[in-house]
């Protein structure tokens, strides 16, 4: 099955990525990956060329021990509490820090399980991919995103492109006193037992903005599917209000 929501969009002039109001909008990411090169969004932060050390090749949803059908070993979660897209946040949600923002956690739709820096074991419901398309992304700051890319991110060209650019970037693990957007609130675009596309609603000082994530179900689990230009998310863009979208509520 398949759910679609329109919204207004407020355009706004030059590329988002260098919007002032806008360069930590993904605070999930702190990093935005752009077709021809890679735009830091850590002020004043210099690139690095060095390459860190590889990212565990073994894990708990690697190909070499992640099922093809099932759950990995340990992974339960109740997947028959969604019917369809949530019109209200879940009501067992709480804000964990991560990075340089703040992901929404959910004892019944995940992560309920987190084994150093993967947080993994999302329910295979409409809300669990939209925790995982909040939490995955936000690891990427960090020093654990080769980890987190190996294990959560869909291998391809597209993984293998942000790996490459992501690798030119510095790593961060908490806020550097830029502004960092809060997440709002979230919408589910569409939705299939093997493949989801989650928008998130942020929020910072200049407003409203919004982002897509597109996620597949894989080896048990729910994986961001990045684009063939190695980006995990769609083009930060402004909106004029938080129309069509469930909110997360005052608890960020």
């Amino acid at each position: 099955m398949k759910f679609r929501r329109r919204e207004r969009r407020l355009a706004e002039s030059g590329p988002y990525y260098r919007q002032r109001g806008w360069q930590m909008s993904a605070g999930f990411l702190a990093v935005v990956v752009v077709v021809g090169g890679v735009v830091t969004a850590l002020s004043g932060s210099d690139a690095t060329t060095g390459r860190a050390d590889a990212a565990a090749s073994e894990g708990p949803l690697s190909r070499a021990s992640a099922p093809q059908d099932g759950r990995p070993q340990g992974c339960r979660t109740d997947d028959g509490a969604d019917a369809g897209p949530p019109e209200t946040a879940p009501e067992d949600v709480t804000w964990r820090p991560l990075g340089v923002t703040k992901v929404p956690v959910s004892a019944s739709a995940g992560p309920t399980l987190i084994q150093g820096p993967l947080w993994w074991c999302y329910a295979h419901t409409p809300t669990g991919a939209v925790l995982a398309a909040h939490v995955i992304p936000s690891h990427m700051s960090g020093s654990d995103w080769r980890t987190v890319t190996e294990q959560q991110v869909v291998a391809g060209q597209g993984r293998d492109m942000f790996e490459f650019q992501r690798a030119t970037v510095r790593d961060t693990d908490a806020p550097n006193g830029a502004e960092v957007a809060s997440y709002a609130g979230f919408s589910v675009v569409s939705y299939e037992d093997t493949a989801a596309v989650i928008r998130l609603l942020l929020k910072s000082t200049q407003g409203y903005a919004v982002t897509t994530v597109s996620l597949r179900w894989s080896g048990g689990d729910w994986k961001v599917r990045p684009d063939d230009n190695g980006s995990l998310h769609s083009p930060v863009s402004a909106v004029q209000s938080a129309g069509g979208f469930t909110l997360w509520g005052g608890t960020t």
